[in-house]
């Protein structure tokens, strides 16, 4: 955070050519989250009107300005360098598997889930996935870490909602838009945020290789024991998870206390030391006769909770879209202040040419972004969105969350050397860049999914109606949409790229953005950011990523 008054007349030279810090941000204004938004709502046209699009981008409004306050910055710095601290055992040596949070933590957890982050997609339905998913995008800006815990809180409300006993006992509970860090029963708390434990060591993405067993006690009340290699946010009042009964592979609600109020049996065995994130802790739990019951029906534990996933998904790419923003303006208000070679750097040619080239990849990132999100609030009125939600998930998620990390790169080199100081902040999106390419399935895992898809009949002629309808739209993609008619059992990551180049083109509005990407990502592609040859409209780029600042 910017101190006030600082210094500038030292004893050995003067302080001078340093771009002004951030400041507060109004950050729905930019246009390109703004315009992705507005698209995606229009996409809407049964039964969603002006008046409740209108509050929907109220509430974006008047978060972006809290989410983007230089407060909100700082608190994510702070949580960040004070990562979460195992307290498995109290002071008299009683097992109570807690974990300890720098205030600032909890300060960005209220942020998040007051303002409606994990809930206004539950609570206000038209149009509140496209919302959610820009109300992650702007909370990315605060901090990577705390979107975690959000996004399975938001997440898990799609497979809680359709049984009844998780309707009428957590829905009110992880809708509540609010934040209550007391460890105590969820029953007693004013809200309750909610994660999820799949993998173990011998199977990872292999879920059907998973060896936790739940014992019977009665209906659908068991017992689990057995490992878990992945736990995030631990401190969560309830968790979804797999453990095999005798009818196979079943999905098992796991909260932190028993019904009679006794801590449950579920054994925090240590806090990952992550590369990036770190304000959000990520463990290792053990079962030892955890009380759980069952959600779904027996046997049918991947399909109830890849409900979940397929929402967390969404968050990857709303994440990733939202931090590249993040760091495309960081760089792009740095270049602009800063002079060299008796110019302001982004005056000259070649970063006019990067800057503009990664403005570009943000800019189709949130499109594709809030494209998703209409398909999610499309699908319960309209088959063929629900069909191509669900392939065109996977295909947004392979492709946006693969370019983070290389936009994040080139958006540090920007910065010069000060780009590699923690004081910049853009190491910290460095190191969380990788994370949602892995999380929720990586590449290869993610591409299958994707042929997994199509292998569906409806699926498949929705995508195929989309491609045709998009290939008739723009003709500077027909052959690439003919391609993709005509390879569905192409290379699965060469299908993916190509895909998601088709989607992001389409997602963009008609104009010289979409003109730009079509030009950068099909026509003339180069293999590093910036080599454009001066063939795109780079004042309207940079104008777009800078002059809301």
């Amino acid at each position: 955070m910017s101190r006030y008054n600082p210094r500038t007349e030292l004893a050995t030279h003067e302080v001078s050519n340093q771009p002004a810090p951030l400041g507060d941000l109004a950050l729905f204004a930019d246009p390109a989250l703004r315009e992705s938004t507005d698209a995606a709502f229009t996409h809407l046209t049964e039964g969603f009107g002006q008046k409740v699009r209108a509050a929907q981008s109220a509430h974006l409004d008047t978060f972006g300005r809290a989410a983007g306050s230089e407060s909100a910055r700082e608190l994510g710095r702070q949580a960040d360098e004070n990562p979460p601290k195992l307290r498995a055992f109290d002071r008299y040596g009683q097992r109570i598997d807690e974990v300890e949070f720098h205030p600032a933590y909890h300060e960005l957890m209220a942020l998040g889930l007051k303002n409606g982050v994990s809930s206004r997609a539950w609570t206000h339905p038209e149009g509140g996935h496209i919302t959610h998913g820009a109300l992650m995008a702007l909370m990315s800006w605060a901090d990577g870490g705390v979107c975690c815990p959000i996004s399975m809180t938001y997440a898990v409300g799609s497979v809680l909602r359709v049984h009844q006993w998780t309707n009428e006992e957590w829905m009110p509970r992880i809708t509540a838009a609010d934040y209550d860090k007391r460890v105590i029963p969820a029953e007693q708390k004013t809200a309750a945020t909610f994660g999820m434990a799949m993998t173990e060591k011998q199977g990872g993405s292999d879920l059907r290789a998973n060896t936790t067993r739940a014992h019977a006690l009665g209906g659908d009340e068991v017992e689990l024991t057995g490992h878990k290699w992945f736990c995030s946010a631990p401190m969560c009042d309830g968790f979804l998870t797999l453990a095999y009964e005798d009818e196979g592979l079943s999905c098992f609600l796991v909260p932190r206390w028993r019904p009679d109020g006794r801590r449950n049996a579920m054994e925090i065995q240590r806090l990952k030391d992550k590369m990036g994130d770190r304000s959000n802790a990520s463990s290792e739990i053990e079962y030892r006769g955890a009380w759980a019951r069952r959600v779904g029906d027996p046997g049918r534990g991947i399909a109830t909770i890849i409900t979940m996933a397929h929402h967390t998904r969404y968050d990857c790419i709303t994440g990733s879209a939202g931090a590249m923003r993040k760091a495309v303006v960081m760089a792009a208000h740095h270049v602009s202040q800063r002079r060299a070679f008796q110019k302001k750097l982004i005056d000259q040619p070649l970063m006019r040419h990067v800057i503009a080239d990664l403005a570009l990849e943000s800019e189709a990132a949130l499109a594709l972004a809030m494209r998703i999100g209409a398909s999610f609030d499309a699908a319960a009125k309209n088959a063929d969105e629900a069909a191509l939600s669900r392939v065109l998930t996977p295909i947004a998620k392979y492709w946006i969350c693969k370019r983070q990390p290389g936009v994040i790169y080139e958006a540090m080199e920007c910065f010069g050397g000060v780009g590699f100081v923690e004081e910049s902040g853009m190491p910290r999106l460095f190191r969380a860049a990788p994370l949602n390419a892995i999380w929720e399935g990586s590449g290869n895992v993610i591409a299958l999914d994707i042929q997994r898809a199509l292998g569906n009949d409806t699926v498949c002629a929705a995508f195929a109606r989309a491609i045709k309808r998009i290939g008739n739209d723009i003709e500077a993609l027909k052959p690439l949409t003919d391609w993709l008619e005509q390879n569905k059992d192409a290379d699965p990551r060469l299908f993916a790229e190509r895909a998601a180049i088709v989607f992001s083109a389409d997602a963009l509005p008609q104009g010289p953005v979409r003109d730009a990407y079509i030009t950068l990502r099909l026509m003339s592609p180069s293999h590093t950011w910036g080599a454009t040859a001066g063939q795109v409209d780079c004042d309207t780029l940079i104008e777009r990523a800078t002059g809301w600042v």
